[in-house]
């Protein structure tokens, strides 16, 4: 082969690498896992991937888990995700990134609204969070004296206010906690109800109305999410106000709700599995609190209690259900 010949196929050929390293990159497709304690909730993550490039089976295919609220299920269902080898494990609320955490220390967890990352050990920080976990959080100061507080400008009298709640979830524990000490502030009596399995959501509405409580206040965490038209129905039947803290429990009948933006959250959180596919480390993504909140009510539910909503908090609301 001549001198110039060579170096011209040997141009040509380079000039062609780039395009074929780009095409077997866009070849390749990634298994993403999701893992949750509940039951499989809104499709939020599918259109955030969605909007991200990443089409279902062409660069992108899911394995999902559901522990259909057995709790005792989930060590064994992260352990599946770990065995199929997964590219990054996306997990719903607090418990579901716990149990992944202790399937895998290599393979990158995404949390999507856990309640309490550095408390419940999941994290080191939020701006540092070591290991392979990070994600965004739903905890935010004072949410659950917020709510209370939005109940006593509703009904300035009641005297006092249910609190049903995950004793499983220590993100449920500490909302407890900050809502009482908000009780204590506002004079408003507290009512502990507990609940670690939907077998015992009728006892637990039922001591909520037979100490005469005013109002109720449930907890978000993927257990009363599934029990939430449930929750929704028997406040009904007993005129019991109620607010919680997704816009989902509204839609399912609930008075108000009031805390983070759960579809925003959850793109946000697609983000840091977007970054880590593309070559970045968990331990160097910080965890995002929440930065966008919404109060939802549910107008319906105040006419079919007999409640008129002060025009103020109206005006306030970013969402009316008629």
């Amino acid at each position: 082969m001549r001198r110039r010949e060579f170096i011209t196929l040997f141009g040509v050929a380079t000039a062609a690498w780039p395009l074929s390293v780009r095409a077997q990159q866009a070849e390749k497709v990634y298994k993403i896992g999701s893992l949750t304690a509940g039951s499989p909730g809104p499709s939020i993550v599918g259109e955030a991937f969605r909007e991200l490039g990443y089409v279902g089976s062409k660069n992108v295919t899911f394995e999902s888990r559901y522990a259909e609220d057995r709790l005792d299920r989930l060590p064994k269902l992260a352990a599946e995700l770990v065995s199929l080898k997964v590219d990054v494990i996306i997990t719903w609320g607090t418990l579901a990134p716990l149990a992944a955490k202790r399937a895998t220390s290599t393979i990158p967890i995404v949390m999507i609204a856990a309640g309490d990352p550095v408390g419940s050990g999941l994290v080191a920080s939020l701006a540092h969070p070591g290991g392979n976990v990070t994600g965004t959080s739903l905890m935010a100061p004072d949410l659950g004296g917020k709510r209370l507080e939005l109940l006593k400008e509703l009904l300035p009298g009641i005297s006092r206010v249910a609190v049903l709640w995950n004793a499983a979830n220590p993100y449920s524990a500490l909302v407890f906690k900050e809502t009482a000490g908000a009780a204590r502030t506002l004079e408003v009596e507290l009512q502990s109800v507990e609940v670690r399995e939907p077998a015992d959501i009728d006892a637990a509405l039922e001591a909520a109305t037979g100490q005469r409580a005013d109002a109720l206040i449930t907890v978000e965490d993927p257990l009363t999410v599934d029990l939430r038209k449930k929750i929704a129905e028997f406040a009904a039947d007993h005129r019991l106000p109620t607010i919680s803290g997704l816009r989902l429990y509204a839609d399912s009948g609930f008075l108000m709700t009031y805390g983070a933006d759960l579809a925003d959250t959850t793109r946000r959180s697609v983000v840091y599995v977007d970054k880590i596919l593309k070559g970045a480390k968990p331990s160097d993504l910080p965890v995002e609190q929440p930065t966008k909140f919404e109060l939802v009510i549910n107008l319906k539910t105040a006419k079919s209690l007999g409640l008129t909503v002060p025009p103020l908090l109206l005006a306030r609301a970013d969402e009316v259900i008629e």
